[in-house]
């Protein structure tokens, strides 16, 4: 799992046949406070994430393991919304 920050929306109106209905998101990688860092990806929303949120997402073959996009083509996926993070004692993170 990867920590990030919703930075946008993807609209696309034409895509393979099990994209559709799937809501798309532009997610930036962050560290565990939440800053940005490394490269930013599009994800499917799995949890109703919105902009600005730190999420939790996943790559690869488990993003495909959500009842969403099981047997679909995704590589990324969101299926959480962070409320805290807590590193070596510290909060680094409060929603």
């Amino acid at each position: 799992m990867n920590v990030g920050k919703v930075i946008g929306t993807v609209v696309a109106s034409r895509k393979d046949p099990k994209l559709e209905g799937l809501k798309l998101l532009l997610v930036q990688s962050t560290d565990l406070s939440g800053q940005a860092k490394g490269s930013q990806v599009v994800a499917v929303d799995a949890v109703g994430a919105g902009i600005g949120e730190i999420v939790l997402y996943c790559a690869g073959s488990s993003a495909r393991q959500t009842d969403i996009t099981q047997n679909r083509p995704v590589d990324h996926v969101i299926m959480a919304i962070v409320d805290e993070i807590e590193s070596g004692g510290k909060t680094t993170f409060r929603k």
